[in-house]
């Protein structure tokens, strides 16, 4: 099984981006076949209905797709925005979406988020269930939203502080892995 990390966060000193660099190499660790991109790589204007029908699909959302059909699981990190999910990361998947085979189906997915805030991103999680399970995605149930964030990694943002948090993620995504697993 061929997992992706994805950073849905693009900017610079994420607390998102630290959390998917984490995630990343607990199952590095593990031996498992990993790679890890993030949303920057695949910026992509707003989706147009005329504009696909006209110059069909960007290319950096065919590119997105292609990286996608490389894998059978996918665990994306995200930020909230405005107890949402960012609209960046709407875009691309609405545009992947519109690919031939579109990539989102039988997809095991497993979300993640972290937020200076006391709910840690999750009601983002919650709205980014939505389309993906509309694709035919498989999103796990759990999802992992560290709150306070901003405490919570070590100083040089490669950990977590505190070992019971630590533990937690390894167990959700121990149990994600073995879940996805079993679903191929």
């Amino acid at each position: 099984m061929k997992i992706l990390v994805f950073s849905a966060s693009s900017r610079n000193g994420s607390l998102n981006k630290a959390l998917s660099n984490i995630i990343y190499e607990k199952i590095k660790k593990l031996g498992l076949d990993v790679s890890f991109s993030e949303i920057k790589d695949y910026e992509t204007a707003l989706y147009d209905g005329d504009v696909e029908a006209s110059q069909g699909v960007p290319l950096n959302a065919q590119n997105f797709k292609a990286l996608l059909d490389e894998h059978e699981a996918f665990i994306i990190v995200s930020p909230e925005y405005n107890f949402s999910a960012p609209g960046n990361l709407k875009n691309l998947i609405d545009w992947a979406s519109r690919t031939k085979q579109q990539p989102f189906r039988n997809k095991q997915i497993f979300l993640a988020s972290a937020s200076p805030s006391l709910v840690g991103g999750n009601r983002g999680l919650w709205s980014l269930r939505i389309p993906l399970s509309a694709l035919g995605a498989h999103v796990y149930p759990d999802m992992f939203s560290l709150s306070l964030a901003h405490e919570a990694f070590t100083g040089d943002f490669k950990a977590l502080k505190d070992e019971k948090l630590n533990n937690g993620l390894e167990k959700l995504l121990n149990s994600f892995l073995k879940y996805a697993n079993k679903s191929l």
